[in-house]
């Protein structure tokens, strides 16, 4: 008799193609004591500058834990890597043709506040030993580097994590601004912006964006301190429609002290959570002041690549204030796809799904919010994650006889108990610089940082306990995310199957929003929805939150077959636990994905951005591995 296939639960699903990331384990490891961690630090990092100038990879492994990662960005390579164990380490090191890049490692003494200092590499504190903060000289600039020093069964100080980058620079090459003296003829800033961002005479954006959303408007801003030339378009009429369209009551989940841009952060007295019309208003305010080149009401018509030349030639269509519209034609090095986090709408094909006679159905992101007053009606949302419970509360809010779908398992936390744990002493208020933020944050590697969040999710859960209660007790299904890694593993893993909680789900546990769970829709009705254990749903409005596709499917549409089938998947693990694609490079050259939500544009945009200048100026090579 043949054995079925194990089915893989949803919560532990991973994008096509992609690794299963296993948790990191704790060495085993001696408490520091009384010692001089500055000391330490140098004496580590002083054997490490040693093997790195004289090439004897073997030496590695006597400064590095078992466990140890290092997780580099572009300054090993002009790529992400997570090198596992020394063994990797030195392998990574002894095979590159240029051996280490990095020339020299020094304490960062810029700041008190990242000089070593003792800190804890678990979440509950008992695994502790040395953080300090790094600067980097590399082959071609400086950067910042973070090392976690732990000591050894034998009393010996080695690294258990390391993370090593490359930075801008910024402030001291800033522009005068005016050119004193007598120039005749010599415009005024308003005119050389205009020209500019016009891409006047015989001027070209080295880099064309798609998109004007958090991700089009941090690459665009980081490019820009670097002096390479950019463009966004979109075809939306403004900056920040992107946001303004979506739901009525839509308010961003994660606070501000983690969702600062580049270059001007949220000013103080902003709230913690930003709804999405005064974002929009921030973007568009960011793009006039940061003075980035954006083009509403414009379409890309036709893309295509000149493998010799090293250029795209693109068709563009701008629609003017009068209507008309106004063709050019460009020839940038660059493409970058910043058109969100993920695809098309992934729309689900049901049969009977074109009879329906309700009041609407359509995607949650085509949802603009419920009607004033729905007394009366009935509205079912399909999907159980952020969206589906902010759209089924919208419902609630204006009269409706709500239901949720819920197909498969979700992971719900509190935003506060959630927030409060996983963001603990890194984005909070009062708390680091937010570029020492995200330098601590990065420097955990994925599978590190699903060990943690192991551990992290048991204390939400702790927290939540009858707020998880009453959801089950409910009906609704929960899960503890990949492994029981929770919130931020689900969202790097798959990008969905969460939600953070802002008041929907007390509404599910006091029987104010019904729940169907479990159940697949075999059909679509006129009024309604049948199920596979055949019951029906009666519904005037139906909504399908049910996720978007992957980014490769939205280049397929923009650029065509040819381009979509040389590019790869987008988000999931590769083997080295690194996120696959985004900001890296994609399989075409010159052409690039871009996403996430503005904590990770923040920091990324700098990598990418680091990447295109290099490229442009011979310093990294389309063949680089």
């Amino acid at each position: 008799m043949a054995t079925a296939a194990v089915q893989t639960p949803s919560h532990n699903r991973v994008e096509p193609g992609s690794s299963q990331l296993q948790p990191a384990s704790y060495p085993e490891v001696v408490p520091p004591s009384d010692i001089n961690v500055k000391e330490i630090t140098k004496q580590w990092i002083d054997r490490l500058n040693e093997t790195l100038s004289g090439s004897d990879w073997d030496t590695i492994t006597q400064l590095f834990l078992p466990e140890a990662c290092w997780r580099d960005q572009l300054a090993l390579s002009w790529d992400y890597h997570t090198l596992d164990g020394p063994d990797k380490i030195a392998s990574f090191l002894r095979s590159s043709p240029k051996g280490s890049r990095i020339k020299s490692i020094s304490i960062d003494t810029s700041n008190p506040k990242v000089e070593p200092h003792i800190t804890a590499a678990d979440y509950h504190g008992q695994v502790k030993g040395i953080g300090a903060f790094l600067t980097i000289e590399t082959d071609v600039g400086k950067g910042r580097g973070l090392v976690r020093l732990l000591q050894d069964p034998s009393a010996k100080w080695k690294a258990f994590t390391i993370i090593t980058g490359h930075e801008e620079t910024v402030g001291h090459n800033r522009p005068q601004g005016v050119d004193h003296g007598g120039h005749p003829g010599r415009k005024n800033w308003l005119e050389r912006r205009t020209a500019k961002e016009n891409f006047e005479g015989n001027l070209e954006p080295t880099v064309l964006i798609l998109g004007a959303g958090q991700g089009g408007l941090t690459i665009a801003a980081r490019l820009q301190q670097l002096s390479v030339p950019s463009l966004i378009i979109d075809l939306n009429p403004r900056v920040g429609d992107n946001w303004r369209n979506r739901y009525h009551q839509l308010v961003l989940h994660d606070p501000v002290w983690y969702d600062h841009l580049p270059y001007i952060p949220f000013p103080s007295h902003w709230p913690v959570f930003t709804p999405k019309d005064k974002l929009a208003e921030w973007f568009e305010s960011y793009a006039k002041l940061l003075e980035l080149n954006v083009w509403n009401q414009t379409k890309l018509t036709s893309a295509s690549w000149d493998g010799q030349k090293r250029q795209w030639t693109v068709e563009l269509e701008r629609k003017k204030p009068d209507g008309s519209i106004d063709h050019r034609t460009l020839h940038p090095r660059h493409v970058v796809q910043a058109t969100g986090h993920s695809g098309e709408m992934s729309m689900p094909q049901i049969k009977g799904i074109d009879i329906f006679k309700g009041d609407s159905l359509f995607h949650s992101s085509q949802f603009k919010g419920a009607k004033e007053n729905g007394q009366g009606k009935k509205a079912v949302v399909v999907g159980c994650c952020n969206s589906g419970h902010d759209i089924a509360q919208d419902y609630f809010e204006h009269g409706y006889d709500v239901t949720m779908v819920q197909r498969s398992s979700t992971y719900v936390m509190s935003s506060k108990a959630g927030l409060d744990v996983l963001l603990a002493g890194i984005y909070v208020e009062d708390g680091p610089d937010t570029e020492d933020a995200d330098l601590m944050f990065m420097s955990i590697p994925n599978r590190m940082l699903k060990r943690l969040h192991v551990d992290a999710t048991k204390e939400i859960a702790k927290r939540d306990e009858e707020l998880l209660k009453g959801l089950e007790k409910a009906g609704f299904k929960l899960d503890h995310g990949p492994d029981d890694a929770g919130f931020f593993m689900k969202y790097f893993q798959r990008g969905g199957g969460y939600y953070i909680d802002v008041g929907c789900s007390q509404l599910i546990i006091d029987g104010k929003i019904k729940v169907k769970q479990g159940q697949e829709i075999t059909e679509v009705k006129e009024h309604g929805l049948a199920f596979g254990d055949g019951t029906e749903l009666e519904a005037d409005e139906i909504v399908f939150a049910t996720g978007y596709q992957n980014m490769r499917g939205t280049a397929r549409k923009i650029f065509g077959d040819q381009i979509a089938e040389q590019v790869k998947d987008v988000w999931g693990f590769d083997e080295e636990g690194e996120l696959r694609t985004m900001w890296r490079r994609t399989g075409h050259p010159g052409f690039w994905f871009f996403g996430g939500n503005l904590a990770l544009c923040r920091y990324f945009s700098r990598m990418l951005a680091l990447q295109i200048k290099a490229l442009e100026e011979g310093i990294m090579k389309y063949e680089d591995p």
